[in-house]
């Protein structure tokens, strides 16, 4: 196939067939082209402003048990915690000091976060004029019903993978179309849906790699969040290959490619693997980045993955290193709450 056609035809049209991304995971011949075009759609459908939200990881108790995870439920190395609801609010509001206009809040499918506590924790925090991204799991209808009522307006669920055999093997109990059930319940309700999936799991394919980009267009989720899979030592797949930078940072771009108006984070499993991973994201289509606000050991504690980047710093120390390296590209930080507007393509 004629590379250069297919990145000029995403590009201008959004569209690609199944083969034809592939195709274009494939070749590594066009990656400066790929990762221009995709900056130039990025400039395009959402400008030069860059989105920060402030992630808060409450609890690195879960009680799934996914193979690649390090918080995984029967990994017995890592030392578990909750942070109180109350100082959740409280990181809220110092957040919001910091600058922020969204709270990214996070933790593993910890069960003792009933709906009445999360309903309390979203509605002292909508008081800051904030808006909310959840990241907490499977959940039923009825309490992503609840938290929307409350006051949250984003959530972030993550597939992985598309793959169904390949996502029921790594993700042991758990069920595919429950998954699925969950990502329909959550457009269904009004949020603004995040999903995403991690590049290299063994048995991953550049085939699956084009469903799991078809499928994100196809559901218009509002947000993707991609980056490479890191093995944990702690974990079953300790001796897997694991993903590389440059295959994460183009399938991020050729989602950009395809879904001109979503928002898009700089991951931060991407600088991980790349000292300057972020900074490349966001110049390969990346329009947002979430910066940790968790204060102290929670940090180090929160371990999906070896080498995570910032565990030792402190909120005011991301901010304002993140900052720095948005303006360093020309690009600045947003004053928004940072909605995806959905455009009319151009």
């Amino acid at each position: 196939m004629d590379i250069s056609a297919l990145i000029h035809q995403a590009e201008h049209t959004h569209q690609l067939e199944r083969e034809e991304i592939v195709a274009l995971l494939g070749d590594d011949r066009h990656n400066d082209e790929l990762f221009a075009a995709a900056d130039r759609v990025r400039h395009r459908y959402v400008g030069d402003e860059v989105h920060l939200r402030g992630l808060i990881e409450f609890s690195n108790i879960c009680r799934q048990n996914c193979l690649y995870c390090g918080l995984r439920r029967d990994n017995q190395q890592v030392s578990r915690y909750r942070i109180e609801p109350e100082v959740i609010i409280e990181f809220a509001g110092k957040a919001k000091e910091y600058g922020y206009k969204t709270v990214v809040l996070q933790s593993g499918e910890d069960v003792s976060f009933d709906v009445d506590t999360m309903r309390h924790i979203i509605r002292e925090i909508k008081k800051l004029d904030l808006a909310i991204t959840l990241s907490i799991g499977e959940k039923s209808r009825e309490e992503y019903a609840a938290y929307k009522e409350a006051g949250a307006d984003r959530y972030l669920l993550r597939i992985e993978t598309t793959d169904k055999k390949l996502y029921e093997d790594l993700d042991p109990g758990m069920n595919f179309e429950n998954r699925l059930r969950c990502l329909r319940d959550l457009k269904e309700l009004g949020y603004e849906v995040g999903t995403g999936g991690l590049i290299g799991l063994p048995g991953q394919t550049l085939a699956s790699l084009a469903d799991d980009i078809l499928f994100f267009k196809n559901m218009d989720a509002d947000m993707i969040g991609v980056g490479p899979f890191i093995p944990n030592p702690d974990t079953p797949l300790r001796d897997a290959a694991g993903g590389t930078f440059t295959l994460s940072r183009k399938v991020m771009a050729v989602i950009r490619l395809l879904m001109p108006d979503i928002n898009i984070p700089a991951t931060t499993a991407m600088e991980t693997l790349d000292p300057n991973g972020r900074v490349l994201a966001l110049k390969s289509g990346a329009n947002v980045v979430m910066p940790n606000v968790t204060e102290g050991d929670y940090r180090r504690m929160y371990a999906l993955y070896p080498g995570k980047i910032c565990i030792n710093d402190t909120p005011a120390h991301c901010r304002g290193c993140i900052t720095g390296k948005i303006a360093g590209i020309g690009r600045k930080v947003s004053e928004s709450h940072g909605f995806r507007t959905k455009c009319l393509q151009r």
